[in-house]
């Protein structure tokens, strides 16, 4: 990859007031309605309400363009009635599309979807892709307790691997009230459930029946590619475990993309011998992430020029088909 790339960040987050409004009280930022956010938080709300917000940062930070995905962890939707999320479902589509076009050369959307009522997503899917022109979707690590793996989402897995579509999987929030201590939610509770997630994934043979599936993991997939000796060993020690695959659960590592929103280099260092630079795209977290997301990556010591600038946007631009 050469500089002709543009630099894409994959992991930017957007709002819409009457969204956020409905959802703040169910989320887990807010431990259901039960703690307030701090104010200083609203005003970063309002930078994401806009298109000139963000492009505001991605001209500070040297970004081209960016992947806005709604902020689920403050406006989620699966706690509502199909219906109800249906609405709150296009709503955040239309604003994508129409930020799309408001600055189609920085804007790159992705569309959230009903995932309660999969008729009704899969409706919505149709028109995201065939009426909105989205590329990404973006979805939770679980709805309703039931793990994206489960038998009953594939259609969604079948139709973004048919379409081509890049599926973004970013959790919105570990549920338990326990997380909620010490802001462990995020902290510690995001890298959790992209854990859950991808066991899901793995062992109920989603990476298996859809190799050529585009899935990119927020946060570097979370604590998930860093301890799979324990899920190998299962090979042997638990053959049940492997009733749905054909690999050690560690092969499929590759499978999946990863994001650099991981705030230690010897993570990012770890990653990368783990699944390789090629698996690896830049993600902010804008606008409460990493404040110097290409610093962080020119800073990571095991990945040469060029496969730094595949992180910075190459690999992303492959993969949403942007060059």
């Amino acid at each position: 990859m050469d500089r002709a790339s543009p630099i894409i960040d994959f992991h930017v987050h957007f709002l819409v007031r009457d969204v956020l409004e409905q959802c703040l009280p169910h989320s887990v930022a807010t431990n259901r309605g039960h703690h307030k956010l701090p104010p200083h938080l609203f005003a970063l709300f309002e930078k994401m309400m806009t298109p000139e917000g963000v492009i505001k940062d991605m001209d500070r930070l040297q970004i081209d363009m960016s992947v806005i995905s709604s902020a689920a962890v403050i406006e989620p939707i699966h706690w509502a009635e199909p219906s109800v999320a249906l609405k709150m479902a296009q709503q955040l589509n239309d604003t994508a599309a129409a930020r799309v076009a408001h600055s189609p050369k920085r804007i790159i959307g992705s569309f959230v979807l009903p995932l309660q009522d999969m008729n009704l997503a899969m409706a919505e899917f149709k028109r995201a892709v065939g009426d909105l022109g989205l590329k990404v979707a973006n979805v939770p690590a679980e709805v309703r307790g039931s793990y994206l793996g489960d038998a009953h989402f594939r259609p969604l897995w079948e139709a973004a691997q048919a379409d081509r579509v890049v599926v973004f999987m970013h959790p919105d929030g570990a549920k338990d009230p326990w997380f909620f201590q010490f802001g462990m939610w995020n902290s510690l509770g995001q890298s959790l459930e992209e854990a859950k997630f991808m066991a899901s994934a793995i062992y109920e043979g989603i990476l298996e029946s859809y190799p050529k599936l585009k899935l990119v993991l927020a946060h570097g997939g979370g604590y998930f590619p860093h301890n799979m000796g324990r899920l190998d060993r299962n090979v042997k020690n638990a053959p049940h475990s492997m009733k749905n695959i054909t690999r050690k659960p560690s092969e499929y590592l590759k499978n999946v993309y990863y994001d650099t929103c991981l705030y230690d280099p010897t993570v990012m260092s770890a990653l990368i011998k783990i699944v390789g630079p090629d698996r690896i795209l830049l993600g902010a977290d804008w606008p409460i992430g990493e404040a110097d997301p290409l610093g962080f990556v020119d800073r990571c010591p095991d990945a040469n020029d060029a496969e730094k600038r595949m992180i910075k946007g190459g690999r992303a631009a492959e993969l949403i088909g942007v060059l």
